[in-house]
């Protein structure tokens, strides 16, 4: 892969290198995912002096399972060490206010950045791949921009004219499946009685699949961006060529040792619980 191309391992939250902007940014409500409010800019109360949560391990039965399912896409590390230089929030205060507008668009770039990765990796996406490779550099160089500069950024805008790229790239890998697929895009798939279904090449962008039964179903060469798992039953299901699929996407599901998944993702460590 060429040189510029961010690697997906820079795109991978590395805890050890943020000052734990995740603990602190968001802000969240009591709910089935977490068990208390907390503010936006606050730090959470689990949160320790050394930036580690004080009940990592026990996120889920203490009732913080949004916590499990948070991606951040290496963006708090490249706030943390780059765009802030070193400088931790609880050594200056006034910078609480200005990382918190700050994180959500590095996020939303460091989001892009991945898609944009996988779609380059995509061989029948090959007609597009300069194009692709445009649209990588510049947003690889907006999310090194200074804090005032990103919050300046129109990210909606940006996000479009990525998403127009990555429909495209979809569209040519989808095409290899020459069978009618199926186009869940932005379907209510609630509960959805999937099992055992073929979904090769099915379109479920932004498809909300709460709940749903896809044991069994073969999801290669679907395109997955966006589609909402949380609780989908997932167990058995072939993912391993699934397009735009990604970490928190598993994290939400039941899956078990015989779900298939691409080599970039990992089997959820709370799967074998289930």
């Amino acid at each position: 892969m060429p040189s510029e191309k961010y690697e997906q391992t820079e795109l991978r939250a590395d805890c050890a290198h943020c000052f734990a902007l995740c603990c602190v940014v968001p802000a969240f409500s009591a709910s089935v995912d977490f068990a208390i409010n907390k503010p936006a800019g606050q730090a959470c109360p689990n949160l320790q002096s050394d930036s580690r949560c004080g009940i990592h391990i026990h996120l889920r039965q203490r009732g913080f399972r949004g916590c499990t399912v948070y991606d951040c896409f290496g963006a708090g590390q490249k706030l943390s060490q780059v765009t802030f230089q070193g400088h931790d929030w609880r050594q200056d205060k006034n910078t609480v206010k200005q990382i918190t507008a700050v994180f959500p668009i590095m996020r939303d770039l460091h989001e892009l950045l991945w898609y944009l990765t996988e779609a380059l990796t995509l061989q029948p996406a090959r007609p597009i791949h300069p194009e692709l490779k445009l649209a990588l550099e510049e947003t690889r160089l907006l999310s090194n921009s200074s804090p005032t500069t990103l919050l300046e950024l129109d990210v909606p805008a940006h996000r479009q004219t990525i998403n127009v790229l990555l429909l495209r790239a979809s569209e040519l890998v989808r095409a290899e499946v020459h069978h009618k697929k199926k186009d869940y895009r932005g379907a209510d798939l609630i509960g959805a009685k999937l099992r055992g279904s073929n979904l090769r090449g099915a379109n479920l962008r932004g498809a909300c699949l709460i709940g749903a039964d896809l044991r069994d179903a073969d999801l290669n060469m679907a395109d997955l961006i966006g589609a909402d798992f949380r609780d989908a039953n997932i167990k058995g299901a072939d993912l391993t060529r699934s397009i735009f699929l990604i970490q928190s996407q598993l994290d939400a599901a039941k899956g078990d040792t015989h779900t298939k998944l691409p080599p970039s993702l990992t089997r959820p460590l709370h799967w074998s619980l289930l």
